[in-house]
């Protein structure tokens, strides 16, 4: 249990330092390409990239996580993963490439048409990526995954920010896509050489475990992802780039924040899926750290909204603000039961896992419908709210379930986290309320700056106060003592060096 904590925790930490550049790269992106495109821009991308996402996962057939299970994987299945994928790719790419004109024809949107025929060909680059990386993951070493999310993103960005600055157009969210998929695929072969054939061994063997699993990720996209296609066949291109953009900002700091602990958790869980009290030990560990990351990160975003949107973005895109600070909400407190997913990948349990995401399918779109018919965007972001929730109570029932801990012992072990978060919103929120308001750019960064340090104070302070009263229970400020011990051990022997 301790060396697949620690190689898990080291893991995270390769996974951190790349997901802070990756996270720093993609906000300054998005600042910077609102300043420089309309949202109507954002809007026909975003109707392309949601084709990309529904038809991508339709045809996913999730063989990383095949070979991250198999017990000893060999060339002949990286191949074999490889061919498949590649045959995947290039059929998308002839698809994309014939559906390019009828879907800029039902949308009603000409441009379309080129970014489908460029989406097409970054599927296609996509199924060229080199499998065998995956062995890193399987065996919980992820300094290549640092490697490739810092190269490809760092390239997309310059090439999107420069079309964006020179040229002013769409093209430049959809060149950085190309740019940043031609990375990956070259940098995958570069972390670890591999010279793959084309086979067609191991099917059936692949198929058993991903069957089950593709069809609850195409389900997910669907749940997920018919929104946009909604928002942007009923209210059009500009309120769907609103919609966008304040969605991906919402997301980012819960999904930047956690990205590196769920990224290694699943091949954690898999090694020692067959001793159950040390699963559900890792579980509850885990959990409580990931939730107390992601609530200050993504609630604390949602209370500094109205600063953030028009010091970054500027007042055009002032609509987005209330999508950040409800949407922004919902997503971190989703985190207190997300690691379900890869518990129940772990387990085998992926059609319990179908099963759970097509139950949400039928709920959420009569919702969403249901709250665009009635109040137009803004319902959409209410509807999506309240099936978010929904969501959070079904996966804490599914743990349950798969490691038998009821539900009132994960939101014990998460108590201090959720607590510690309210007494931050409050304080935050009152001082917002005392600031004056103001459009003055230098003035709305000292306006934020203040916030955010108030806000990481409060939660801080409040997180330790209630560790001391409970008497320095385990939990994730135990596991942050824990690793900044072994880091000064390690720094002051260099000091000394020194």
């Amino acid at each position: 249990m301790a060396n697949v904590t620690t190689r898990l925790i080291k893991g995270s930490l390769w996974l951190s330092l790349a997901r802070a550049i990756v996270n720093g790269l993609a906000a300054l992106s998005t600042f910077i390409l609102a300043w420089n495109l309309a949202p109507s821009d954002f809007g026909v991308v975003a109707l392309g990239m949601t084709i990309l996402m529904i038809v991508s996962t339709v045809t996913e057939l999730s063989l990383a996580e095949a070979l991250i299970r198999h017990e000893a994987p060999g060339e002949s299945h990286f191949s074999a993963a490889w061919t498949l994928n590649a045959l995947r790719g290039l059929v998308l790419a002839l698809f994309f490439a014939a559906a390019a004109k009828p879907a800029a024809l039902l949308f009603e949107e000409p441009r379309l048409t080129g970014v489908m025929l460029a989406l097409g060909l970054s599927v296609f680059l996509s199924g060229l990526t080199n499998p065998r990386r995956i062995m890193y993951q399987r065996d919980l070493i992820f300094w290549q995954e640092f490697v490739l999310a810092v190269s490809q993103k760092l390239t997309g960005f310059i090439a999107a920010v420069a079309i964006a600055i020179i040229y002013h157009s769409y093209w430049a969210l959809v060149i950085g896509t190309l740019v940043t998929q031609a990375t990956n695929v070259a940098v995958s072969y570069l972390v670890l050489p591999f010279r793959p054939r084309i086979t067609f061994r191991h099917m059936r063997e692949f198929f058993s475990f991903s069957a089950w699993l593709s069809a609850g990720q195409i389900v997910n996209t669907l749940n997920w992802r018919f929104d946009y296609l909604l928002v942007g066949k009923m209210l059009g291109n500009t309120a769907l780039g609103y919609y966008s953009v304040g969605s991906n900002l919402a997301m980012m700091p819960t999904r930047e924040a956690t990205m590196p602990l769920t990224q290694t958790i699943y091949p954690g869980f898999a090694s020692i899926q067959n001793d159950p009290a040390r699963l559900a030990a890792a579980y509850q560990r885990a959990q409580a750290l990931l939730t107390a990351v992601a609530l200050p990160a993504g609630i604390g975003v949602a209370v500094i909204a109205d600063p953030l949107v028009r010091l970054a973005l500027g007042e055009k895109w002032a609509p987005v603000i209330f999508i950040i600070q409800a949407l922004a909400s919902v997503f971190a407190l989703q985190t207190l039961g997300s690691l379900v997913q890869p518990l129940g990948m772990a387990k085998g349990e992926t059609r319990m896992l179908f099963v759970r995401d097509t139950q949400m399918l039928l709920v959420r779109v009569p919702i969403m419908v249901a709250g665009l018919l009635l109040a137009g965007l803004p319902g959409v972001v209410v509807g999506r709210v309240f099936t978010g929730l929904c969501s959070a109570v079904v996966n804490m029932v599914l743990v349950r379930r798969l490691i038998d801990l009821p539900v009132m012992r994960q939101l014990q072990a998460n108590l201090r986290a959720l607590v510690s978060v309210a007494v931050m919103a409050a304080g935050v929120a009152f001082a917002a309320g005392q600031l004056p308001h103001t459009g003055d750019r230098p003035m709305l960064a000292l306006h934020l700056a203040t916030l955010v340090a108030l806000g990481g104070f409060l939660y801080c302070a409040a997180t330790f106060l209630l560790w001391e009263a409970m008497g320095r229970p385990q939990g994730p400020e135990r596991e942050v003592q824990t690793i900044l011990g072994k880091l000064l051990a390690k720094l002051r022997p260099a000091r000394r060096q020194a």
